[in-house]
């Protein structure tokens, strides 16, 4: 028998959460992708939220500036667009710029995968109800996602 696939949208809930790495017309390998399903996972437990289903959108520059433009009218490139589309369980969109991470890694002089799961665990403390736009609300969202790599990088070294 053929498995079925049934998409995930907003007031479907399956068994069993899932999230989603996918590339957008760029040459990109996630590393460890198995440990980075468990570290969002319980990131997501540990603020209190269930999850459905999150989609990693792996992108340009370019893919990401048109979708700032298109749909939240900006004229700026940015690392990371997250669209929750449901509140509790979560079901959302995560767009991230890897020329965006490549260029914030060596600008901030750290390395790529440190910047991209700092990237990662950004959105999904956007989709867990953190905000950014004032500073108290950067300073909050910077603390949990240091809070959050530094489990990672724990696990890391198990």
């Amino acid at each position: 028998m053929e498995n079925i696939i049934v998409p995930s949208w907003p007031g479907i809930h399956r068994e069993k959460p899932n999230i989603f790495f996918t590339n957008n017309e760029i040459d990109f390998d996630l590393q460890d992708p198995e440990r980075l399903l468990e570290w969002i996972t319980d990131a997501i437990a540990e603020e209190g939220f269930e999850l459905d289903r999150i989609d990693y959108i792996f992108c340009s520059d370019e893919f990401l500036l048109d979708i700032n433009r298109t749909h939240l009218q900006h004229e700026d490139y940015t690392d990371i667009i997250t669209f929750p589309l449901e509140e509790n369980p979560i079901v959302g969109e995560i767009y991230i710029s890897i020329d965006r991470v490549r260029e914030n890694a060596s600008s901030f002089h750290i390395d790529f995968e440190e910047e991209l799961h700092r990237v990662m665990i950004h959105g999904v403390l956007h989709l867990c109800g953190y905000d950014d736009h004032e500073d108290d609300d950067i300073e909050e969202i910077r603390g949990k996602e240091e809070e959050y790599l530094n489990e990672y990088r724990i696990r890391s070294n198990e």
